[in-house]
């Protein structure tokens, strides 16, 4: 299978190159980085491009299997209004670009990365697939992602939008900010810890994303995420646990909202997703439980 990956060397995008290579797959990723920490094989292409904007990279989707859109500016900064507006764009835009230049009509899947953030702060209520979308500003800005994405049904294409909870991996992401935290003794719940925390273990993450390839008959909105939610202080008291560290120290909700303003509400926001359309597909998860998770991160962690 030929695989376009838009991110294709972030952290997600590397571990799922990898994974589609080792099984035989031939990967072209796209991304902004000039060309450092390239994956060394014979069937990955790496192609430096700007994706907000049209160019020759579109051209490498007149011939692909599927494409896997994973692109975006992170969101793990204080936002202003310059830079909501590149997390906005970095997304919308090259989503735009990607379904535009996708072929009609020729068994092509796309898998767009969407985020748990759409369905807004939810509190309690558990959300599966058919909830609807939230209303603050990273609510709206993955709803008008998905948006761009399901464009691409009116040529034919398969679309699934990937609802990413906290993806927790190795050396990377979330846990990169958590582990030395945690360490220096100085790790705990955010604001008053009762927040539902969305999370999945990359490997299930990666799993999950090569089932939704191999069945067909899974389209639409999915929430990557793992069957067991946990509230922010339960997440703290398990990376404590695995740690051996004291998991009391928490971030009063003010400071937080002080310190990363917008972005701080929304760190501080409740989603207590389920994966109900990978359950019923049959998708089996590696890693369903916090603890077990945190401490197989935590056994491959390198110093």
């Amino acid at each position: 299978m030929k695989i376009f990956i838009t991110g294709g060397l972030g952290f997600i995008g590397r571990h799922l190159s990898g994974f589609f290579l080792n099984r035989g797959h031939r990967v072209t990723a796209v991304g902004t980085r000039s060309g450092q920490n390239l994956i060394n094989h014979q069937n990955f292409r790496y192609l430096s491009a700007d994706t907000t904007q049209k160019g020759a990279w579109q051209e490498e989707l007149k011939d692909t299997d599927a494409a896997i859109n994973l692109a975006g500016k992170t969101i793990f900064k204080r936002w202003n209004k310059n830079y909501k507006k590149l997390i906005y764009d970095s997304r919308i835009l090259t989503t735009r670009n990607l379904v535009d230049a996708l072929p009609a009509n020729k068994g092509i899947t796309l898998c767009s990365a969407s985020a748990a953030g759409y369905y807004g702060n939810r509190g309690d209520d558990i959300l599966a697939e058919g909830e609807t979308n939230g209303s603050d500003f990273f609510a709206k800005v993955s709803g008008d992602w998905e948006d761009e994405a399901f464009r691409a049904e009116e040529k034919g294409i398969r679309v699934v939008t990937a609802r990413f909870g906290v993806v927790l991996g190795k050396n990377g992401g979330a846990m990169e900010k958590m582990v030395p935290a945690f360490r220096f003794f100085v790790g705990g719940p955010m604001g008053d810890g009762t927040q539902w925390f969305p999370w999945i273990h990359l490997d299930d993450l990666i799993s999950a994303m090569m089932f939704i390839l191999e069945n067909q008959d899974i389209h639409g909105p999915v929430n990557f995420c793992a069957p067991n939610p946990v509230r922010n202080r339960d997440l703290a008291k398990a990376m404590g646990h695995v740690l051996n560290r004291p998991a009391f120290m928490p971030s009063p909700g003010f400071m937080i909202r002080l310190a990363l303003g917008e972005f701080g509400t929304t760190l501080l926001s409740s989603q207590r997703t389920v994966p109900e359309k990978l359950l019923s597909f049959g998708f089996d998860f590696g890693y369903p439980d916090i603890i077990n998770a945190i401490r197989h991160i935590i056994n491959q962690w390198n110093p």
